[in-house]
């Protein structure tokens, strides 16, 4: 595990945190029609990467954060998932995903990267 005396000082935390901002400016030029459809979906899905990590890391047990960095590795397979379905439909598919998609991927790394060092120290 990272030597940390907060989840602030993560860089993956730190990093989703800047995703999380990107997803909202993303989002706030979709259609008014999927404000409580894809919008919600994506923006809850984002919150979750950093809010997890953060949550995890101030349990005070590797195990819960360990717990807690799956979670957070699984909100990120699920805005994986809606950037791809927003890729795919019509007035959605012009925008372009190219920097948060290489942002999400590379917070997808740190965090099974991160995974794997917390399980070593079980």
């Amino acid at each position: 595990m990272e030597k940390s005396n907060s989840y602030k000082d993560l860089l993956v935390w730190q990093k989703s945190i800047d995703l999380v901002v990107d997803i909202y400016e993303l989002t706030e030029k979709f259609p008014k029609s999927e404000a409580f459809g894809l919008v919600s979906q994506m923006r809850r899905a984002a919150v979750a990467i950093p809010s997890n990590i953060a949550e995890g890391q101030k349990r005070g047990h590797k195990k819960e954060f360990l717990q807690f960095l799956y979670i957070s590795y699984g909100s990120g397979a699920e805005l994986e998932t809606q950037l791809e379905i927003c890729k795919r439909l019509g007035k959605l598919k012009e925008l372009d995903y190219t920097v948060i998609e290489a942002k999400l991927e590379e917070i997808m790394k740190m965090l099974n990267s991160l995974i794997r060092s917390v399980k070593d120290g079980l």
